[in-house]
């Protein structure tokens, strides 16, 4: 800690420097993954919300990058998994690091709040709860969020991956 810092102010670098380091263990595995591949995609990283954020992007409209999305999300929520798991080989630490390929996930986080924002108006209309389909962890993160600046609260029920979000009167 240098002189003049806080504690807390060491720490939070501390986890900033953390982050910022996943994120470039992540964007070398993806950068040789995208090699094999032979794909063509630009790296670009970030830290939102506590957890690194790698994000791959076309500058040709992102079409060859769809073979990495997949059907639903599914190829990019492997490959999540695959880069936490590079992350989690090189430093020891079990990574929350949060994929992105040709925007997908940022579009879907849109419609997902749309989802729970209208859930939530449901709900405050009716004052009866709401069940949602079920739904992947990020996605019913997302519609968690959404309900929580409705002002209203939400569970989710179930067991994966039948697992659903329902929105409750406040």
């Amino acid at each position: 800690m240098t002189e003049g810092t806080t504690p807390a102010a060491a720490e939070g670098a501390d986890t900033l420097s953390r982050l910022e380091q996943e994120g470039e263990i992540a964007a070398d595995y993806l950068e040789g993954l995208l090699d094999i591949a032979d794909l063509d995609g630009d790296i670009d990283m970030d830290v939102e919300a506590d957890r690194a954020s790698v994000s791959i992007i076309s500058d040709t409209g992102g079409r060859d990058l769809q073979k990495l999305v997949g059907r639903d999300g599914e190829v990019l929520e492997a490959l999540q998994e695959l880069t936490r798991l590079a992350v989690h080989r090189e430093t020891g630490d079990r990574s929350r690091l949060m994929l992105d390929i040709a925007g997908y996930r940022a579009k879907k986080r849109a419609e997902l709040s749309e989802i729970g924002a209208k859930a939530a108006a449901d709900v405050k209309n009716t004052g009866e709860p709401v069940k949602l389909k079920p739904m992947t962890p990020f996605e019913r993160k997302v519609v968690h969020d959404a309900v929580k600046a409705a002002g209203l609260r939400s569970e989710s029920e179930g067991e994966e991956p039948q697992r659903f979000v329902v929105v409750l009167p406040a």
